[in-house]
């Protein structure tokens, strides 16, 4: 059995090209620069999960041909993983159905407060998503798929990644708690977070994703949630054996076990 994960976007929260920037990367034709606000699908057994609802998701979702998700893994409720959201509604009234939304405490706590309305019942033309909140903190199975949250920080906030068989994804991070690192022992693919080349206090830069990798001996490193300053070619070129760098579209395949 196989995972196929395609990278519905590979950019920061102001995506990229940026509004009112001209730099070289913004500027750019090529589409390996142009970035949709972060995000994941992946195809395993039958089932289709989606990680985070950024703004983009409705672009994202036709351009890649999505009519159908079996669940949304939420990382954080920043607004660039979160504020689509709506356009879940969707996937809601395709299936007739509720869809689950698996996530932390702080995740979903967010998301009670800011969309309650996507909390009630369906009504009769369903014209909201109707969603059902599922907080998790260990391996879990959904259609019997098993899925890993794995604790990260984010700054000062508690963000998961994901990994489903080999794959993990993670974005929006700080630092790797040491009781997460047994969680990612055996990944072959990983979508890494690196945001820029100076460091920031929530995200890893160039260098400090560089080192991850090494540390954790993932035999093949995509990087993703990039801004603008990180032109494709440029940071192609940097990267040691083992690291490339991300692009929207990009579709990646590996093993469940």
């Amino acid at each position: 059995m196989e995972i196929e994960a395609i990278v519905l976007g590979c950019g920061s929260s102001s995506g990229t090209p940026a509004i009112g920037c001209h730099c070289p990367t913004c500027t750019s034709d090529d589409p390996k620069n142009r970035r949709r606000r972060a995000s994941l699908a992946v195809r395993v057994a039958g089932q289709t999960f989606l990680v985070d609802t950024g703004p983009d998701l409705r672009a994202q979702a036709l351009d890649h041909g999505i009519d159908w998700i079996d669940a949304v893994l939420y990382t954080h409720p920043h607004a660039d993983h979160l504020n689509g959201i709506d356009d879940l509604r969707a996937f809601c009234y395709k299936r007739q159905g509720p869809l689950c939304l698996y996530g932390n405490d702080f995740t979903l706590d967010n998301i009670r407060r800011r969309f309650d309305y996507a909390l009630l019942p369906p009504s009769r033309v369903w014209d909201k998503p109707v969603l059902t909140l599922h907080p998790v903190t260990t391996p879990f199975e959904h259609g019997g798929v098993m899925l890993t949250p794995v604790p990260l920080r984010h700054g000062s906030w508690p963000c998961l990644g994901w990994r489903i068989g080999k794959m993990a994804w993670l974005t929006d991070l700080s630092d790797i708690p040491a009781e997460s690192l047994p969680l990612l022992q055996g990944v072959e693919v990983l979508f890494l977070d690196c945001l820029r080349r100076t460091p920031y206090h929530s995200h890893l830069s160039v260098e400090q994703a560089f080192a991850w990798s090494q540390r954790l001996e993932v035999p093949r490193t995509i990087l993703i949630h990039m801004t603008h300053e990180l032109e494709y070619h440029a940071l192609t070129a940097e990267c040691p054996p083992g690291v490339e760098v991300g692009y929207d579209g990009m579709v990646v395949h590996c093993a469940v076990q």
